[in-house]
Order: C-alpha cells, then sequence, then structure tokens
C-alpha cells in the first residue's frame, strides 16, 4: 500500500495533508475503537443474560406457583397430576440451564423472547404493541429536557444571582424534591376539579381500544402534553442544576480568564469551550436515556395510566413472568451499553481534552 501511495504523487500529497491534519489517524483509531467495543459487546451480553435469568428465578417458587396460589385463593383446588401437567406445558420442569439455553437459543435463531405466562401471548407481540408508545413518550419527553435545561442552565450561571437564577435554582428544587407519580396525582384532580378536564392516558376514552387511524394519532398528540411535563420534570431540574456547577466551575478557570483579557466576545468565550466542556455530563446521560425509552417512569406510568412497557415490567417481576419480565431487562441493558457507547464517541468530540486509545499526556 505504501509503495502504492509513493508511486502517486497526486495522492501522496493528500496522504501527507490528511496525516498531517490528523484526520486519518483519528478515523481509524476511532474505527477500532468501536469495532473493539462491539466485539466487547457481545460476550458481556450473554453475561448479562446469565445474571437476569438468575435473579430472576431466585425467588422462592415460579409463576406456575403463584396462579396455582391464586386459584385456591378463589376456591379451586389444584391436584399434583393438573400441577405436574401444567409443569410440564410451560416448560418448568427442566433445570434452569436447561430453560436458559433453549431461551437464548430461541433468541438468537429465531428472534423469539419465549411466551408470556400471565399474557399468554408471545413476548415479542406485547412488546410490539408497548414499545412504540414507550419510545415516542422517551424520545419526546428527552428532546423537552435538554431544549428546556440546556439554555436555562446556561443563563442560570452567565447570571448568577439575578432573579432567573433564583428562580431556576427554585424550579430546580423543587422539581427534584417532588415525585412524579405524587405531582402527577395532584395536577391531575387540579384539571378535573377546576375544568373538568381528565388528562390520564395517552387516549380518550373512545380510541383506548380503536384501531390506529390520523384520528387516534391526533388524540394521542392532544395528550401528549401532560406525561411529557409530570415525567420531564425531574430530569429537566437535575440538568439545570448540574449544567450551571459545572459551567460555573468552568468559568472561574485560567483559560477563560486569558480569552476574556484579550479582548473575545463573551458570547464567543462561553461558547467556545465552557459550555462545551459543562456538557459533558449531559452527553453522559444518553446511557440512561436509552434504556428509559424502556422502561419508562413506571410508578408515574402506573399513576397516568400509560399503556408504556414499565407496568409491564413491574407485573411481570411480581408474578414471576420469567420470559417477559427477562426480555424487558435484556433489551434495556443491551440499550444501556449501546448508549454508552454513543455517549463516549459524542464526549471525544465535544471535550479536546478526551482522545481514543491515549493514557494520558
Amino acid at each position: 500500500m505504501s509503495a502504492i501511495w509513493a508511486g502517486t504523487p497526486l495522492l501522496g500529497h493528500w496522504r501527507g495533508y490528511l496525516l498531517r491534519a490528523g484526520c486519518c489517524e483519528k478515523g481509524t483509531t476511532l474505527v477500532k475503537y468501536i469495532l473493539r467495543r462491539v466485539l466487547f459487546i457481545i460476550p458481556l451480553l450473554f453475561a448479562i443474560s446469565i445474571v437476569i435469568f438468575v435473579i430472576i428465578q431466585l425467588p422462592p417458587g415460579d409463576y406456575l406457583t403463584t396462579y396455582i396460589t391464586q386459584l385456591e385463593t378463589s376456591g379451586i383446588t389444584v391436584s399434583e397430576d393438573v400441577a405436574a401437567a401444567l409443569k410440564r406445558q410451560y416448560g418448568l420442569d427442566q433445570p434452569i440451564y436447561t430453560q436458559y439455553f433453549i431461551w437464548m437459543k430461541n433468541i438468537i435463531t429465531r428472534g423469539d423472547f419465549g411466551r408470556s405466562f400471565g399474557w399468554n401471548k408471545p413476548v415479542s407481540e406485547i412488546l410490539a404493541e408497548r414499545i412504540p408508545l414507550t419510545a415516542v413518550v422517551s424520545l419526546l419527553t428527552t428532546a423537552f429536557v435538554y431544549l428546556v435545561s440546556i439554555p436555562i442552565g446556561i443563563y442560570s450561571a452567565t447570571h448568577k444571582y439575578s432573579f432567573l437564577d433564583y428562580l431556576a435554582t427554585f424550579f430546580g428544587f423543587f422539581g427534584l424534591s417532588v415525585p412524579g407519580f405524587l405531582l402527577a396525582l395532584v395536577l391531575m384532580w387540579l384539571m378535573y376539579a377546576n375544568f373538568g378536564i381528565q388528562v390520564s392516558g395517552l387516549f380518550s376514552s373512545e380510541f383506548v381500544a380503536a384501531p390506529w387511524s390520523m384520528a387516534r394519532v391526533l388524540d394521542m398528540l392532544k395528550r401528549l402534553w401532560f406525561p411529557l411535563l409530570i415525567i420531564g420534570m425531574s430530569g429537566t431540574a437535575g440538568l439545570i442544576r448540574v449544567l450551571r456547577g459545572n459551567l460555573l466551575d468552568e468559568l472561574k478557570k485560567q483559560y477563560v480568564i486569558t480569552a476574556r483579557a484579550k479582548g473575545l466576545p463573551e458570547r464567543k468565550v462561553i461558547m467556545r469551550y465552557p459550555v462545551r466542556i459543562a456538557l459533558n455530563p449531559v452527553i453522559s446521560t444518553i446511557g440512561w436515556i436509552l434504556p428509559g425509552i424502556i422502561g419508562g417512569e413506571t410508578l408515574t406510568s402506573i399513576v397516568l395510566n400509560l399503556q408504556t412497557t414499565g407496568p409491564v415490567l413491574l407485573q411481570a417481576v411480581k408474578t414471576q413472568d420469567m420470559y417477559l419480565a427477562g426480555a424487558i431487562t435484556l433489551i434495556m441493558s443491551a440499550l444501556t451499553i449501546i448508549g454508552t457507547l454513543i455517549a463516549d464517541i459524542l464526549l471525544v468530540y465535544l471535550d479536546p481534552r478526551i482522545r481514543f486509545g491515549q493514557s494520558g499526556s
């Protein structure tokens, strides 16, 4: 390859230019870093799947035990022969390692996450119903949190002790201290008591069980503002406080003082490096955002009667519906790993102090 470059003056010229600019090394290092991390993800996911499967089955009994207990509580007697037949039907008569290998084999070969005991349907069908709605709520909430918190956090840091800074500080403490589900209950009561408006749920009563149509989509969009406000409250408040604190620390550093002494415009001084570096924690939270798309705010979703995956996961854990709980938890773990990788890559371009493959200099 070097001979080809050496024998081609034009290509050799551009190669020298790119090497001086550092583009080739940076691109090659980035690709190597991503490949190394992706290869590391595969065994990590296998290890996580084992831990998930074991933890879900750690409590005494299983789904069948819970199901039989419920039947006996209602006055129905279940004989040992019937219980044994149900165990064979659900595949619970096999050792735990056999159940795990069958589950993983079906996931890898067919994309089959198993069958939910409680819902009596394939897990993939349940996730197909819930994940799109969860993704819409979570992505819009994330956009709301970033669009509100970043400008307020920057303004609050650059106008310290102003009226709006005190207001943002009060809002931050309020959002962090009041649980989302409690705020949802209070606002739901206020909206109904004063305006007669029912704000719970993603759909009006006539659209809950209706097939998808433009009217149903518009109805959902009209009701989305309330869950976005409630779920995004704590995240917005937290990011405002973090960004304000980090930016205040950066503005006191010597390079900012030097830039101001040289007469650079204040906007350029602040936005060039201090804001980029102060945004590090915001970018780092991408690793938490992606699993949040699947998990959602469980308690708030229950209070608001949202058709997301959070309540489904809670119910699956309570009833030891292992394939449903395992599938949701495994997807959330995979998204956490992917989100962390994306955050690491973005941080390299956001923060000039971070470099791939360098132990320090």
